[in-house]
């Protein structure tokens, strides 16, 4: 027989699709499972009643659910099949959780941010949902190991409204009242967004004044947030496949103890919103603040001289001194980033690409980009299409 396998998990964004593509890989290969997708909207009542009435009825073997509070906890447990939780708020007993090491997760984010000479730290989420409780902590401690103090804005994420409602104005009124510049770590992506947007209404300039980083990398957020937002991406294919191995054993055998399943953390994928360092030096900030709204544009380092109050001399001292490059290395360092984006994410030519990113002509490009990547930008296209 067939095992048929319930899917309680909110879908719509990049956790749960990885989770998915996981415990489908699983099947794929071990399998098969029979899978019934029922996505769970935070808060729905109704809809967690139907899910449990048509897991009696399609006589489902196993579950892997979004559970919220214990109430919903003992409602799943009262069908007598396997179940592995996703800690949507907390940590379940008696029951595996798909969990994460969270605490070591803000300890990256902040070496992220201690590492590109940022002093002023902050932190924004939830304080009754342990990813971002925990995440929180993390990034306090390592925070702390250098003395460092973090400026916490942390409220209570209510049943009813949806993960992507927050007050604007009190959001608002924190950041105004932030040192500057700060780095700030947010629990997710959502609240990532919610971080730029709202600096991008009162005026404060990201990544300039504020640096933000979320947690999960949904391109669809990231790429919605402006600027574009830095996040870590987390390996949740692989702790969904963990997960669907771990029910399949739990299907097998319902007596027994059986460990939580940990999503890792995988790398920090900086974009616009982290691309600064935090400087000291009033005129080497007012110099990154012209290259990094202008970059793309040709602009030479006679322009960005002319945005300070220094002679070209002074400033490529001070430059070398400080961030230990050249005016031109930091032009062209932005710009490479760019067209490496481009030629991953489009089918731009390398024309075009020259146009966009600044460049005067191909060779100007084709030269700066062999001395940074060690290939040709269309040798570079060919080995990430290959992988």
């Amino acid at each position: 027989m067939i095992p048929k396998v319930l899917l309680l998990v909110n879908f719509s964004e990049e956790y749960g699709r990885g989770l998915l593509n996981g415990i489908a890989k699983y099947s794929r290969l071990f399998g098969p499972f029979n899978f019934c997708r029922i996505p769970i909207v935070s808060g729905n009542k109704k809809e967690l009643k139907n899910a449990i009435a048509w897991a009696k009825t399609w006589g489902a073997n196993g579950i892997i659910a979004q559970i919220e509070n214990e109430q919903d906890f003992e409602k799943l447990l009262s069908l007598d099949i396997p179940i592995i939780a996703q800690d949507t708020n907390e940590r379940f007993i008696g029951i595996p959780n798909i969990t994460g090491f969270y605490k070591e997760t803000g300890q990256m984010a902040a070496s992220y941010f201690i590492e590109k000479g940022f002093k002023n730290f902050g932190f924004y989420g939830f304080d009754n949902i342990v990813w971002s409780r925990e995440r929180c902590e993390g990034f306090c401690e390592k925070a702390a190991e250098f003395n460092f103090n973090v400026h916490i804005y942390q409220h209570q994420k209510e049943e009813t409204p949806p993960l992507w409602s927050y007050k604007e104005s009190q959001l608002a009124d924190w950041l105004k009242a932030l040192p500057k510049p700060i780095a700030i770590m947010t629990c997710d992506d959502n609240q990532g967004q919610h971080v730029t947007e709202a600096c991008k209404a009162i005026g404060i300039n990201v990544p300039e004044q504020v640096s933000v980083l979320g947690v999960d990398n949904d391109l669809s957020i990231c790429n919605l947030s402006d600027p574009p937002l830095s996040s870590i991406s987390l390996n949740t294919e692989k702790a969904g496949f963990e997960t669907a191995q771990l029910l399949n054993k739990m299907m097998l055998n319902k007596e027994g103890h059986y460990d939580d399943i940990y999503v890792e953390h995988l790398q920090i994928i900086t974009r616009r919103s982290t691309d600064f360092l935090a400087v000291n030096d009033k005129e080497i900030s007012k110099a990154l603040h012209f290259i990094y709204y202008n970059y793309k544009e040709r602009i030479s380092v006679d322009d960005v001289v002319n945005a300070t109050a220094l002679s070209r001399r002074v400033l490529e001292k001070r430059f070398q001194l400080v961030l230990k490059r050249s005016i031109l290395d930091e032009i062209n360092t932005l710009r490479i980033k760019q067209v490496k984006q481009l030629l991953i994410e489009t089918d731009l030519s390398i024309t075009e690409i020259s146009d966009v990113c600044g460049y005067t002509d191909i060779k100007n490009l084709s030269r700066y980009f062999s001395r940074h990547e060690g290939v040709n930008p269309l040798e570079f296209r060919k080995l990430k299409q290959s992988k």
